[in-house]
């Protein structure tokens, strides 16, 4: 006799009241801080016709995805946090599910694009706008959405055909796959495995790839003048730091396929909630260009 699940409990991060509306507004100012900031990123790259450059459409692609991001989790999450039942329908923790990771997938590809971008620049000068035109650019920015899309969709069909008939609570905050699993009521082996390879591959193989460019940079202009070295360094370590801050909680949440990660909801906040603000912070504030231009506008 089995049931079919119809929505699921979340457990959250707290049950204790005083602790939500702690979190609550600490999570609101957050979000709050992530959206002007974003949305003031993209206006300005859109209305200075001086940051036309490759980097700077990049860098508006990467501000529109962190604002998507942050709206996957986070809504969802300020308003469990005013109930006592907290609950989400199926089709809703399949929605989330599948953005999560579509959006996620899509900004970790967009930042090999970016390496892509700085190494032509840095190295090549003299070819970039040849090798990195209008219709690249176009071209780069499409297949970093679509192999984010293709990432989501195979996620979500592996969790559409998860049998569930009975439990239903999810321990975190929001819906993701390997929560999912724990709840199946049959033998998960080979679709975890599957998950795990589908995610891990993804992570692992993008982190590894940037490092391994961004380090070429740094050692290729090491012998370099100072000022042409230290402009160098600036740009390659503020990348390499949104990289960390990127696929290090994604590879340590999904680094373990069939047991529960310790500390798991303290990561996952950091990762959905927080990150998002890496971007503005770290890339905005120390472009010269983009503050100029943003006192401007």
């Amino acid at each position: 006799n089995s049931t079919v699940v119809t929505e699921f409990v979340l457990v959250g991060l707290s049950q204790n009241h005083k602790i939500q509306m702690i979190l609550f507004f600490f999570f609101l100012l957050f979000y709050m801080t992530v959206l002007p900031g974003n949305i003031l990123i993209i206006l300005t790259v859109w209305g200075d016709s001086q940051l036309g450059s490759p980097m700077y459409l990049f860098l508006a692609n990467l501000a529109f995805l962190d604002i998507c991001y942050s709206s996957v989790t986070p809504p969802k999450m300020l308003a469990d946090f005013f109930t006592h039942h907290k609950t989400i329908s199926y089709s809703a923790c399949m929605a989330q599910l599948f953005f999560l990771h579509f959006l996620g997938a899509a900004e970790v590809l967009l930042l090999l694009v970016m390496a892509y971008d700085r190494y032509v620049a840095i190295c090549k000068p003299l070819c970039y706008t040849s090798l990195v035109n209008r219709r690249v650019c176009c071209s780069l920015v499409g297949a970093t959405w679509g192999g984010g899309l293709i990432h989501g969709i195979i996620l979500l069909a592996f969790s559409i055909h998860l049998p569930l008939c009975g439990p239903n609570t999810l321990d975190n905050f929001f819906c993701d796959v390997h929560q999912l699993v724990k709840l199946a009521c049959a033998n998960t082996y080979t679709v975890e495995l599957l998950m795990f390879l589908n995610n891990e591959v993804l992570i692992i193989t993008c982190f590894t790839l940037l490092l391994i460019s961004y380090t070429v940079l740094l050692l290729k202009f090491w012998t370099q003048p100072s000022k042409a070295k230290n402009k160098v360094a600036s740009t390659c370590i503020s990348h390499i730091i949104v990289v960390f801050v990127m696929c290090g909680p994604a590879m340590y949440i999904y680094a373990l396929p069939f047991q529960a990660a310790p500390m798991e909801k303290v990561i996952a906040v950091f990762h959905t909630v927080i990150f998002p603000l890496t971007n503005p912070m770290i890339y905005t504030l120390r472009n010269k260009e983009i503050k100029a231009s943003m006192r401007k506008l």
